[in-house]
């Protein structure tokens, strides 16, 4: 099953809600731990390595806390999943790290495997924090394309 670690689901969720408050606001890690009901030693983490990775800054003193280090329409859901997650990885046929397979030779699924695994890096890619943080989000963010080389173009149906 392809499932974001709560790690991941954490990082968007702080980014979001940093962008709300963006450009000049910041938040602490308790303060956006008691808002979404995250463990804070868990979020404390996240938020560590989101500054580390470039997405965040850290700011000391009273009014101190984290704020974004991009701007929001500039950070995709592609690259804090990888940030904190590693790579995205679908089946380990297509990957480096994969281990040898014996269906290689006769394996009728890895070519359309491959294209859902770049169509999902590539719906998460378009996707960006600013995106998220609309009131009225974009609803081809959110729609999943029906088409396929074997079948024309039928538009969109069905939500993620």
């Amino acid at each position: 099953m392809l499932k974001l670690t709560k790690k991941a689901d954490y990082g968007l969720i702080a980014l979001k809600h940093l962008s709300l408050k963006a450009p000049e606001g910041s938040a602490s890690a308790k303060e956006i731990a008691e808002a979404y009901r995250i463990p804070l030693p868990l979020l404390a983490k996240v938020l560590q390595k989101l500054a580390r990775n470039g997405f965040l800054r850290s700011e000391h003193g009273t009014n101190g806390g984290y704020k974004l280090a991009r701007d929001p329409r500039q950070i995709n859901a592609l690259e804090v999943i990888r940030s904190i997650d590693g790579p995205i990885i679908l089946t380990s046929c297509f990957t480096d790290h994969g281990e040898p397979c014996d269906q290689t030779d006769h394996c009728n699924v890895r070519e359309p495997l491959r294209k859902i695994h770049e169509g999902i890096q590539d719906l998460l890619a378009s996707i960006t924090i600013a995106d998220m943080s609309e009131d009225n989000p974009d609803s081809r963010l959110y729609m999943i394309p029906t088409h396929s080389p074997a079948r024309p173009t039928q538009g969109f149906r069905g939500e993620l």
